[in-house]
């Protein structure tokens, strides 16, 4: 059998349900959070471009592919750099986004709100209501993220 993966919806609830009263024993069944969404993902080039024509990082000019790597390893909190194969400098090792789930990348586009506001950047673009799904959101005058029920 081929691997399968459904968005679960009321029409179709039913019919995985009959599915999986038919699958063998010891198949596997996951249920994850919805991935990211298109909307989320066509914001974030024009995002980390933003930043790559406006902002300096410790005087250097960064491709929005840098700022990608360096706004996702904030993100995650830590950081895991490991030696290149040639010995002559490092790799940050990081999550992808193409495997963040829909409230995770909503975090991320939050945080380079933030972290352009704190430093200076201007953004076109006001935040999407559909990519604010952290449960928390930027308060523009500082750039800080606050929990929505404060």
């Amino acid at each position: 059998m081929s691997r399968w993966a459904f968005v679960i919806t009321k029409k179709n609830r039913e019919l995985i349900r009959r599915w999986l009263d038919r699958a063998p024993d010891g198949f596997r069944v996951e249920i994850a959070e919805p991935k990211r969404t298109d909307a989320q993902n066509r914001l974030l080039w024009p995002l980390l471009t933003t930043l790559s024509t406006q902002l300096k990082w410790h005087g250097l000019t960064l491709s929005p592919e840098d700022f990608k790597d360096l706004i996702t390893a904030g993100l995650k909190r830590e950081a895991r750099m490991v030696p290149n194969m040639e010995g002559n400098g490092f790799v940050a090792l990081g999550m992808r986004t193409s495997t963040m789930t829909k409230a995770e990348f909503g975090e991320l586009i939050e945080l380079i709100y933030a972290f352009g506001a704190q430093h200076g950047v201007e953004f076109s673009a006001p935040l999407p209501e559909d990519t604010a799904l952290s449960g928390r959101a930027m308060k523009p005058e500082d750039g800080q993220l606050r929990d929505l029920q404060q």
